[in-house]
């Protein structure tokens, strides 16, 4: 049954282009731009210091013209997943499935004519050993944001949202910012409390009862913030899962330094991470590992984000 469950939901468009992109040695940025082109988004792709950053818009929304970037000056959701994986993963769950969840979520936005939203693919997520947040593509993506005039988006990155029904808000960037009284470090805290509230109120509206605040391995959201934005990181647990991570956490408080710092990566202790967390990176990370039967929950989610009025 679970065989069958994880090739039914491959057929159904975006997802069955799915399987392409996870495949070996495939141009995974040719592959998603030709998807867009197929199910007839709104497309524009900005390239940033060698990285090339995918930007889907509203159907009624014009590209950027004469050096206008759509929306200016306002506070659209922009939900954010990273297309990028490490060599040697087919890279399922980190991050394809979040791609195409919002690929799925843009038809939907478009076909209910909700029109204050932008979804970015972004490229460079995976940083090489030795590699710092200066060449994260969020980080160098965040710095064009301001001169745009976007940097008031509300931005709602996802991370590893293929497994499991639990939904895990990031608290990363807290811990990174901790009791510094800095000005503009205030004022980051403050958006990123808006955005988590935000977040947390469309979960509630939904009705969904499975959710967990808890720091999250490195993601976009690190680059967004060294450059002055607030974002909030979502990815998604099995239950079973998120109630060891919790305990976890609560017994242990030197594992969420580890994990943010990212030194769990060489640790004895990074076998208490989630087991689904372990297999990310990894030849393991493939799409028999995917919990479909959550799929509609997570997109639901994404698109009331932007649905809601705001």
């Amino acid at each position: 049954m679970k065989e069958k469950q994880n090739c039914e939901w491959l057929k159904q468009s975006p997802y069955d282009r799915f399987l392409f992109f996870i495949a070996s040695k495939v141009d995974r940025y040719k592959t998603l731009t030709t998807t867009i082109e197929k199910i007839g988004l709104n497309s524009t792709v900005i390239n940033i210091d060698g990285n090339k950053h995918i930007f889907i818009f509203p159907p009624n929304q014009n590209s950027i013209r004469k050096g206008v970037f759509p929306f200016a000056g306002q506070s659209p959701i922009m939900l954010t997943a990273h297309y990028d994986r490490v060599e040697g993963s087919p890279g399922a769950n980190d991050n394809s499935i979040a791609v195409f969840h919002l690929l799925h979520t843009a038809m939907t936005l478009a076909k209910r004519g909700v029109d204050n939203w932008i979804i970015v693919f972004t490229d460079k997520e995976e940083l090489k050993d030795g590699e710092s947040f200066e060449v994260q593509g969020s980080y160098t993506l965040a710095k064009k944001l301001k001169t745009w005039g976007l940097e008031k988006a509300r931005i709602f990155n996802f991370d590893a949202c293929g497994t499991g029904d639990t939904f895990i808000f990031s608290t990363t960037t807290d811990a990174i910012l901790g009791s510094n009284r800095n000005q503009n470090i205030m004022n980051v805290k403050t958006e990123i409390g808006q955005l988590r509230n935000y977040a947390l109120d469309t979960a509630n509206l939904l009705r969904l009862d499975k959710m967990l605040l808890a720091p999250t391995p490195f993601s976009d959201d690190i680059g967004f913030l060294y450059a002055g934005f607030a974002a909030q990181t979502i990815t998604i647990l099995p239950s079973s899962e998120a109630a060891q991570y919790e305990a976890l956490l609560r017994r242990n408080q030197e594992f969420s330094k580890l994990l943010i710092s990212g030194g769990i990566k060489k640790s004895p202790e990074k076998r208490f991470m989630p087991f689904t967390w372990q297999n990310l990176n990894t030849p393991a990370d493939n799409h028999l590992r995917l919990t479909p039967e959550h799929f509609d929950t997570i997109t639901r989610f994404m698109v009331e984000l932007c649905a809601r009025i705001n």
